[in-house]
């Protein structure tokens, strides 16, 4: 089973993510934004599989720092250019299991993707 996380590392979701497979025994790579970056292609698969309106994090700063024009514009091609631009913006995590794509973090789901 190949797992990959996607998100960043300071983020407190990620952290408890991260503890739960930690303790769960199950092997992940970690995908850190900031570090390895992301691109278009990488966020149309994102906005895809989960739908551009869940990707977006419209409780984070990051959103809320954005003009009122900015939000009020925002379609699936300005949202997944913002998101390009700022990954901070992104939903997290984003895990990937065995070619399915899951968002956000509750112990409860994971542990059905995982069952």
């Amino acid at each position: 089973m190949k797992v990959t996380m996607y998100g960043i590392p300071n983020c407190d979701t990620i952290k408890k993510a991260k503890k739960w497979l930690t303790e769960h025994n199950v092997e992940f790579d970690f995908h850190d934004y900031r570090k390895q970056g992301i691109d278009a292609e990488m966020m149309t698969q994102f906005c895809q599989a989960l739908g551009w309106e869940n990707v977006v994090n419209k409780r984070g700063t990051t959103f809320r720092q954005l003009s009122q024009e900015q939000k009020e514009g925002l379609n699936e091609q300005s949202a997944m250019t913002l998101l390009v631009e700022q990954p901070a913006m992104i939903k997290r995590p984003i895990l990937f299991v065995d070619g399915q794509y899951h968002l956000g973090f509750k112990a409860d789901q994971y542990a059905a993707v995982f069952a």
